[in-house]
């Protein structure tokens, strides 16, 4: 398996991901629209970077993405992770795990201080999975949302 940064090429790639993943959150399968996948991730201003894991046969078994906040601590700068997807064939075999180690290369490549992420409380599996990595829930944020 490798993992590297997803490039203008794997737009559709991305936009089916996004659908698949919208159908594991309970929505309809629908691949994102490939235009707007491309002008958030390749424009001048790119919203986020995506990495993707292939396997040996160049198949892709999963995506990662996230962007940096700042402030974090102090002034420091943090990693966001927004998602982290896997396919349901490649579950089980080390894909997320590989991202995440993955991810801490590219935060300390840019400086950052840590990595931040949230997990839905109905997704026992992912819960499971953070929780050993040895990684604490962090108690004292409530999630908002609020559209424009």
């Amino acid at each position: 398996m490798k993992i590297d940064r997803a490039t203008e090429a794997d737009t559709e790639v991305i936009s089916q991901l996004l659908g698949q993943i919208e159908a594991y959150y309970g929505g309809d399968y629908a691949p994102a629209d490939a235009e707007q996948v491309r002008a958030a991730l390749f424009s001048d201003r790119p919203a986020a970077t995506v990495l993707l894991a292939r396997g040996d046969d160049g198949t892709v078994l999963g995506m990662a993405s996230y962007t940096r906040l700042w402030p974090a601590a102090g002034a420091d700068t943090s990693l966001y992770l927004k998602e982290l997807y896997v396919r349901e064939g490649a579950r089980r075999r080390g894909v997320a795990a590989a991202f995440m180690e993955r991810l801490k290369e590219e935060a300390a490549a840019a400086g950052c201080s840590r990595i931040e992420w949230t997990a839905d409380d109905d997704n026992p599996s992912a819960l499971r999975f953070y929780e050993a990595l040895g990684v604490q829930r962090h108690q004292g944020k409530v999630f908002y949302r609020a559209g424009v």
